[in-house]
């Protein structure tokens, strides 16, 4: 038996989903899972309809992997498909898909979305494992501010421009400055709500790194009313996620909010 079990779930939109399981041993408190307990809820969550070669996965296996087609309902078009549902929109939008100017740009925008939603095939969790407990008794905030902030809206695929400011309490360990801004860039190359992302860059630190306190905050213009709709180009969105002691300590919550420039 195992006394406590985390379940998280992410990249549940990429190609490949991994469900991670993390065994936080808590001495004098039992939970009523077995890791065949654990093993047949993954497989089961992962597909609903297991062969028998699935059922066989070791039972001290932690991390399972999803076929694509188990991700979405609909299969991943190809290239050529892509290229092809973009001059329709061409022509959709009143233009000629076939005159000069626009021969090369459903290749040219298939690659933008490329870069623009890779984060549907990265893993946060595998930039925040690396961490390193050699801090000579570092015991205070850890916080990057101004971090490039560049999504889509899920409702109009419309850009989403902003700044991102994280920081969190390290308990013994702390992560490389640079894999807290990857985090972000993950989450923010999918198309987004940026309540979501909020909540997911915040959720991924505080599972992982497992802190005294996580704070998000991300400031942000929003093109799907800047450019069309209600047309308020000035306006921006400001979200913000805290937990631990960011939540609970009002000095630590507003130390925060002073260094991200918003108290």
């Amino acid at each position: 038996m195992i006394h406590s079990v985390t379940l998280l779930l992410y990249s549940e939109c990429g190609r490949n989903v991994t469900l991670h399981l993390r065994i936080n041993d808590r001495a004098g408190v039992k939970s009523k899972f077995s890791f065949a307990d654990i093993r047949l809820f993954a497989i089961l969550w992962l597909d609903p309809c297991p062969s028998d070669e699935e059922l066989s996965v070791p039972m001290d296996s932690f991390t399972v992997e999803r076929s694509p087609q188990v991700c979405s309902t609909v299969e991943r078009p190809t290239r050529e498909q892509a290229k092809e549902a973009v001059r329709t929109l061409l022509a959709w939008a009143g233009d000629n898909p076939d005159r000069e100017g626009l021969l090369d740009t459903p290749d040219r925008v298939v690659s933008a979305y490329e870069e623009w939603f890779g984060g549907y095939k990265e893993d946060p969790f595998d930039y925040l494992s690396k961490t390193f407990e050699d801090v000579e008794g570092y015991d205070d905030m850890v916080m990057l501010r101004n971090i490039d902030v560049e999504s889509h809206c899920e409702h109009h695929i419309a850009p989403i421009i902003g700044r991102a400011y994280v920081a969190y309490l390290p308990t013994k360990a702390v992560v490389g400055i640079s894999k807290l801004a990857r985090v972000v860039e993950i989450f923010s190359k999918r198309l987004q709500t940026q309540e979501t992302m909020t909540a997911q860059i915040c959720d991924a630190i505080t599972e992982t790194l497992a802190p005294m306190g996580t704070a998000v905050l991300i400031d942000a213009k929003h093109h799907c009313m800047a450019t069309r709709g209600v047309h308020h180009a000035d306006v921006t969105t400001v979200t913000t996620q805290f937990t631990g002691l960011f939540k609970t300590d009002q000095d630590f919550r507003n130390r925060f909010l002073r260094l991200a420039g918003h108290h």
